[in-house]
């Protein structure tokens, strides 16, 4: 590999956290008085820390503090003004406010939007798709109460549950809400805007006909499963004119209650059985679209799947259960969801396909290599200058090489 080529004044991990702008930081310490009565540790080096413990799968502050010993003849160059003991950075991530990661997490989304974007579906739809849906991390101490059954031992593991708003389009949580692993799903809809030019895709654990009411009335689209036990009535059967084939079996205007503070209320929907002939299922979907036709209901809900493959590249390639304290800063969330963008920028920026898990192992493997990053990535094999007749040259790959050396020895 030519050295003038690739080489790099800056090693990986000076080049992953150069995305992140001093201003930026400067803008969320200011927001949140994050180094108030801090005198060595600040935000910056926190923030950088966290960081190299989620690149370097780091699972404990002991291994956090020491690998960052190696980077002490580096600090200048990643901004990095103090290296932290085990106790310095226990005391940062139990005493630091969550919400300044929280903030760099979303200028970073708002600056590179445009990067990690595609706009194919708003152009057709001409409204914008965000896909709701959570998943619970699973700890493995009992921080927060969780779901499901208890062991037979009587013990149960605490978990966690983030509840998450992608846009179809990106592979990044716009917007992210933590809560215990026991609280109801239907309490993130509280937290939505309503726009008319947005249409939410949720699971039917979303379901709440109050928060259905909300977005009808501002105009902003919703589309979801119906539950099994759910009650309305029947107004009108729309004809199905559409080809025999498109899966589409019947459209309906139907009516449900609603019960707000003892008063209640009719609220108009629709209801669109679909029949998934690669699943061989059936499938009831509830939307206030009425404007869509019945396929595209189906096909929008079809899309939910992006945010499961948003969560499994996350719990794949990052080691959420491996937490270094009992808050919510060690548990380092949005110091992960800040490397996943990192990550998709770069490699929505190259030109050469790159799968997301292989580019998280090679910036792990090359962290303080001295590599460009992008130019490295964008070359082929070929481009790599491997040489080899130099190696045969050497013995290296001669079939009889091995047993001649260990014949002399």
């Amino acid at each position: 590999m030519s050295k003038n080529k690739y080489f790099s004044t800056k090693c990986v991990f000076g080049q992953l956290i150069s995305f992140i702008d001093h201003s930026m930081i400067s803008k969320a310490v200011k927001k949140y008085d994050s180094d108030r009565y801090v005198k060595h540790f600040k935000c910056q080096d926190h923030l950088f820390s966290m960081l190299f413990c989620v690149l370097e799968k780091c699972n404990s502050l002991r291994e956090v503090s020491h690998g960052m010993l190696a980077m002490a003849d580096k600090k200048e160059s990643l901004r990095i003004n103090h290296i932290p003991k085990k106790s310095t950075l226990a005391d940062a991530n139990a005493n630091r406010n969550v919400k300044f990661f929280e903030e760099i997490y979303h200028s970073l989304l708002l600056k590179y939007n445009f990067v990690i974007s595609d706009s194919q579906i708003l152009d057709i739809l001409k409204k914008e798709i965000k896909i709701i849906d959570s998943t619970t991390i699973g700890l493995f101490k009992e921080i927060l109460k969780c779901t499901g059954r208890k062991s037979i031992s009587g013990k149960s593991k605490g978990g966690i549950k983030a509840h998450s708003v992608i846009n179809v389009d990106e592979k990044a949580p716009e917007l992210v809400w933590f809560s215990s692993g026991a609280t109801n799903d239907q309490n993130f809809l509280k937290k939505l805007k309503c726009d008319k030019n947005i249409v939410y895709v949720f699971d039917k654990g979303y379901n709440d006909y109050k928060i259905f009411k909300l977005f009808s009335e501002n105009e902003t689209g919703f589309v979801t499963r119906i539950k099994d036990n759910a009650k309305f009535e029947k107004i009108n059967e729309n004809s199905i004119s559409e080809n025999i084939h498109s899966g589409v079996i019947s459209d309906t205007v139907i009516e449900v209650e609603v019960k707000e503070n003892g008063v209640v209320s009719k609220l108009k929907l629709r209801k669109v059985n679909f029949y998934d002939r690669e699943n061989k299922k059936e499938f009831e979907f509830i939307t206030n679209l009425f404007d869509f036709r019945p396929a595209t209901i189906a096909a929008l809900y079809k899309l939910r799947r992006q945010i499961e493959l948003v969560f499994k590249q996350l719990k794949q390639n990052f080691p959420l259960k491996y937490f270094l304290g009992d808050n919510e800063n060690a548990i380092k969330i949005y110091c992960v969801l800040i490397v996943n963008l990192l990550l998709e920028v770069i490699r929505k920026t190259l030109k050469k396909k790159w799968s997301f898990s292989n580019l998280v192992s090679f910036c792990r493997i090359h962290l303080f290599n001295y590599i460009h990053v992008l130019k490295f990535l964008e070359s082929s094999e070929q481009e790599w200058g491997i040489n080899k007749e130099y190696y045969r040259q050497l013995g290296l790959f001669d079939k009889n090489f091995g047993t001649e050396y260990f014949s002399s020895v």
